[in-house]
């Protein structure tokens, strides 16, 4: 939609109705845009990948703010919707949300352990299986920059996806993850991310995990 200067616009903070913190918002020409995803100054081409496909591939209203220092991406919100999309974490959110984490956990352990061309080839693995099963919002090929590059645990907007996608999901995750680490032995580790999110709903997401068919892979 927008790509702008920092002189071009107004950025402030508003509170949370749900948690005793501060949300960044951005203000231009009488609409307002909350924070989605930040990037270093040398990330240019993610921030770039990410606001195209939000504005070309999902058709959101976003800024791409370039600053000498980094970039960010911003979607647009109506202040009087915030209180009650805030309100809105049923357990399809927080199911989501803990896929995504555990997504970039083990994405950033083969990069690290094993290389950025193993993790490209994850990456490529795992887009495939978002278009074959076509996860909701998350099958376009842009999709798994966007769910890599997000922070989920931030109040921004992220696909809601049905039990089943989720169970889907998380088998073909360790399926993946064991073949590249080469043994289960990751899923215990990535796990420590879940620690993210918050204890209600960290707790939500064990539950349903040890009652699904997935309590074996993941523990």
């Amino acid at each position: 939609m927008f790509i702008l200067k920092r002189q071009d616009v107004e950025i402030s903070s508003i509170v949370h109705p749900k948690r005793d913190q501060q949300v960044p918002v951005l203000h231009y020409q009488g609409q307002t845009f909350r924070l989605i995803s930040l990037f270093k100054a040398s990330q240019e081409e993610e921030a770039r990948a990410l606001w195209r496909e939000l504005t070309d591939n999902r058709g959101k209203a976003c800024v791409l703010l370039e600053e000498e220092e980094r970039f960010s991406v911003w979607g647009k919100i109506r202040l009087d919707q915030f209180e009650s999309e805030a309100s809105n974490q049923g357990n399809n959110k927080i199911l989501t949300v803990a896929c995504i984490l555990l997504l970039q956990a083990v994405y950033m352990d083969i990069e690290e352990l094993l290389g950025a061309k193993q993790a490209s080839s994850f990456k490529k693995e795992i887009s495939t299986i978002l278009n074959q099963w076509q996860f909701p919002a998350a099958s376009s090929p842009n999709a798994i920059d966007y769910l890599l590059s997000i922070n989920p645990i931030e109040p921004i907007e992220i696909p809601f996806w049905q039990e089943d996608y989720v169970t889907v999901f998380l088998e073909d995750l360790h399926r993946l993850g064991k073949a590249f680490f080469g043994s289960s032995d990751f899923a215990h580790q990535v796990m420590d991310t879940l620690h993210d999110m918050s204890v209600p709903e960290r707790t939500v997401f064990i539950n349903w995990l040890k009652e699904s068919s997935l309590s074996k892979l993941w523990h």
